[in-house]
């Protein structure tokens, strides 16, 4: 128990230490947008803390710390290219244009201070999976929570690229990107991510001490359906995009499906 706590405690240091860093940069920015990019890049940070407490060489260990690095550092750089080239977020500009009083304090309080413990929680398999030293060889849930991973890793590389082709050409200003895996799912992406974090809690799940993150691809999941992933997302879209309405009559919102025929007399 000492050694949990120790180390949840110190990852959760780290981590509030990184946000803090962060929103002094994004002062002079006068951005926020970027923390999505380290938000996968904080993910990388805590396993590889984590490893540097409690890592011997287990393989769950090296498992869960190698998944989410190529997880985590694709998707930062991805995100943080983005960034970079597209501006700001217009979700956080609209957030912080509601700030009632010094927007630098409203962005510590309602971006920074708020992300990070979710950061911390959401990475519950990479911290609890590496603790325990038994059972020392992977198992057969661990390997299809590798799996899984991988496939969402893949899921998530491939509609992202898709997406990024689609925006970059002129032809597609206004239009709703209906192609390749986003004919099957809305939000490939969010997909993508769910079967990463499912797939680490697998690979943690089969220690005593891992099963106990299942509160992570949980929350994680709801995050994306629910709060301030699709359904969010989706909001603005059915505004700005004129075919996005007909497009969700007949596309999956999350599991990929094949697509609804249109209605009789569409």
């Amino acid at each position: 128990m000492e050694l949990l706590l120790s180390v949840l405690g110190i990852n959760l240091l780290v981590v509030m230490t990184m946000m803090a860093a962060l929103w002094m940069i994004s002062i002079p920015l006068r951005d926020v947008s970027f923390i999505d990019s380290f938000w996968a890049l904080g993910m990388v940070i805590v396993a590889a803390t984590t490893y540097a407490m409690v890592g011997d060489g287990a393989a769950r260990q090296q498992l869960l710390l190698f998944l989410t690095a190529v997880w985590g550092i694709r998707l930062g750089l991805h995100l943080f290219l983005r960034w970079r080239r597209e501006g700001a977020d217009r979700r956080y500009v609209a957030l912080l244009a509601k700030a009632p009083g010094n927007p630098h304090l409203f962005s510590l309080r309602k971006v920074f201070l708020l992300q990070g413990p979710l950061l911390w929680l959401v990475a519950l398999p990479v911290q609890l999976g590496q603790i325990d030293a038994t059972p020392a060889s992977l198992g057969i849930i661990a390997m299809a929570g590798a799996a899984l991973a991988v496939i969402g890793i893949l899921f998530e590389t491939v509609g992202d690229w898709q997406l990024a082709r689609f925006k970059a050409d002129p032809a597609s200003e206004g239009k709703v990107m209906d192609k390749g895996l986003w004919r099957y799912t809305r939000h490939p992406n969010y997909f993508g991510d769910a079967c990463v974090w499912w797939g680490l809690y697998l690979v943690a799940a089969e220690t005593t001490t891992g099963r106990w993150a299942i509160i992570s691809p949980i929350f994680l999941t709801f995050i994306l359906v629910k709060w301030s992933g699709a359904a969010l997302l989706e909001r603005r879209l059915k505004r700005s995009r004129p075919g996005y309405v007909d497009y969700i009559e007949r596309t999956s919102s999350f599991f990929p499906w094949p697509p609804r025929p249109p209605k009789s007399g569409a």
